[in-house]
């Protein structure tokens, strides 16, 4: 609900503030006073883009500003939550125009973009001005207010739910089936090179062990050479190195008590003796294990060229990596032989959710399929009462493929003048035609769907009398759970104001500026009666306004 519309330096409006009533505001006033004005003021802070040619006064900045009353509406909760918006109990849309034209908005106070202010007064206020196309010609729309009626949202609920399941598992169906179709291209290349690694069957590390083993077995010979040279040395020689060390040994024996240091020397030696002892052993055990063996050469070496060849088939450098990819490529055979079962279960899953998707759309369609008629005769017979008595709405509804709302391809026709010649509404419709045509189709969902803020601009186009008193109740109703602002100049609809507001002009120093005011009851019936008979009402016009406002 609008709370307070606060302008400041717009137009010729050098600055007023409004406090709108919960219920039904009627704005009044001379043809040119500034009602289109305040409108054009209102539009800024509901996202409309600026104009710096509403700057009259150059010297400082233009200020709309509307307090709105949030009443836990869910729809706007949910916006300030996503943009991480203060989510308070009033909230506040305003928007600045600086003196060189630049134009910023807030929410809240906080910075906001022209497209978050638009998105979010969307959700706060439903203007409806002469000429506009409306959103009774959208879809969406159209098919609420049949859902609406049909008391659908529990069902349509549970069809959202389903349908997105079914679209996420066709998504995930149709990349099973691509991945398929990209193994396969590359099934018989694959399955080439993985054979050709199978056959190799190297085993973890070989190529580098293999490789040890050449350079050892191409220097076998002068290893063996080696090998048996040291082992002469320390054990076979004439004067062998180990029992060099033994006699030395020995020697020393004799004269250990005389020196106490000599006991340790003797001991190292000794422990020197045993050890080469040992290495000599080892090494004649490691000669015996040393043999040049030339057919083991040409095997290795062979086994090698393989390895090599295919290291570099794939550019990688170990044995590790080889077997890194062989392990890969069995994955991927085996990921096709697998895929054709996950593509099974993911069709049956698919068909499934289709089934149950197209059930809970057919029980959509089929209450949308009853509640057309009775929309059309409800629509028709309030169009009568509102001076369109020419005037008929079609609804019309196709079969159409699975969507977000259902299977129902909806559209709501017109027919102006009993021509037979249904057209889309946003084709032949006239504004105040749309206007009126909104009021009626709104006031029959009005109980069933969450309508924000109702502003009617000029609804009373091309009407009066009976017809315009019946335009007035249809808006006393709708006010009864809402908010209606209404521009008018019809006395009869006027006259069900919960609230009256007078536009008027006014001189101030040399400069003509629009205010505005609020009605007090004795005023609010010589407005009206100035309305039914000009600037000097009679008796019988104020008797009639009295009626009227009763």
């Amino acid at each position: 609900m609008l709370k307070k519309l606060f302008i400041q330096n717009y137009a010729i409006i050098d600055e007023i503030g409004i406090d709108f009533s919960s219920k039904l505001n009627m704005i009044t006033g001379e043809t040119g006073a500034g009602k289109s004005i305040l409108m054009g003021a209102l539009s800024l802070i509901l996202g409309e883009r600026a104009d710096s040619s509403v700057l009259v006064n150059t010297q400082k900045k233009c200020f709309i500003e509307g307090s709105f009353s949030v009443d836990g509406k869910k729809g706007v909760l949910d916006f300030l939550a996503a943009n991480d918006l203060d989510a308070e109990e009033e909230l506040v849309l305003r928007r600045e125009i600086a003196t060189n034209g630049k134009s910023r908005a807030f929410i809240n106070d906080t910075p906001a973009t022209l497209q978050q202010l638009k998105a979010l007064a969307s959700l706060l206020v439903d203007l409806h001005q002469q000429f506009d196309t409306l959103e009774l010609g959208d879809s969406d729309f159209q098919r609420a207010v049949l859902d609406a009626l049909a008391n659908n949202e529990s069902t349509l609920s549970a069809y959202h739910k389903i349908y997105q399941q079914w679209q996420i598992s066709s998504k995930e169906l149709v990349q099973l089936q691509e991945r398929k179709a990209a193994f396969n291209k590359e099934l018989d290349y694959h399955q080439f090179l993985f054979n050709e690694l199978r056959e190799l069957g190297l085993k973890e590390n070989e190529l580098e062990d293999l490789d040890n083993e050449l350079k050892l077995l191409s220097n076998a010979e002068g290893i063996k050479t080696t090998l048996t040279k040291v082992y002469f040395d320390l054990k076979e020689s004439e004067q062998p190195i180990v029992q060099q060390l033994k006699q030395l040994v020995n020697q020393l024996h004799g004269f250990a008590s005389f020196h106490p240091d000599l006991h340790s020397v003797i001991e190292r030696l000794q422990s020197s003796q045993i050890e080469l002892q040992d290495i000599s052993e080892e090494l004649d055990r490691i000669n015996d294990s040393v043999n040049f063996d030339e057919k083991r050469i040409e095997w290795i070496n062979q086994r090698l060229m393989d390895g090599y060849k295919l290291s570099k088939k794939h550019g990688v450098q170990t044995t590790q990596q080889l077997l890194a990819i062989q392990h890969e490529l069995e994955e991927k055979l085996q990921a096709v032989l697998n895929m054709d079962e996950s593509i099974q279960a993911k069709e049956k899953q698919v068909a499934a959710l289709f089934a149950e998707a197209n059930i809970l759309a057919e029980t959509l369609s089929k209450a949308r399929h009853k509640q057309s008629k009775p929309l059309e005769e409800k629509v028709n017979e309030l169009l009568v009462q509102v001076g369109m008595p020419n005037a008929r709405l079609k609804v019309e509804l196709k079969d159409s493929h699975l969507n977000i709302s259902g299977k129902d391809q909806i559209d709501f026709l017109f027919d102006a003048n009993k021509s037979n010649r249904f057209e889309p509404i946003r084709k032949v419709a006239s504004g105040g035609e749309l206007s009126r045509l909104m009021l009626c189709i709104k006031s029959l969902v009005a109980q069933s769907i969450d309508l924000p803020t109702m502003i009617f601009d000029e609804i009373d186009t091309g009407i009066s009398g009976e017809a315009a008193k019946q335009v007035g109740l249809i808006m006393k109703g709708l006010a009864a759970k809402r908010q209606i602002i209404c521009i008018t100049h019809q006395p009869q609809i006027a006259g069900k104001a919960n609230a009256h507001f007078f536009v008027y002009k006014e001189i101030k120093g040399d400069a003509v500026k629009t205010n505005i005011r609020l009605l007090n009851e004795d005023e609010r019936i010589t407005a009206i009666a100035r309305m039914l008979s000009g600037e000097k009402p009679t008796a019988a016009a104020l008797e009639n306004a009295r009626e009227m406002m009763n």
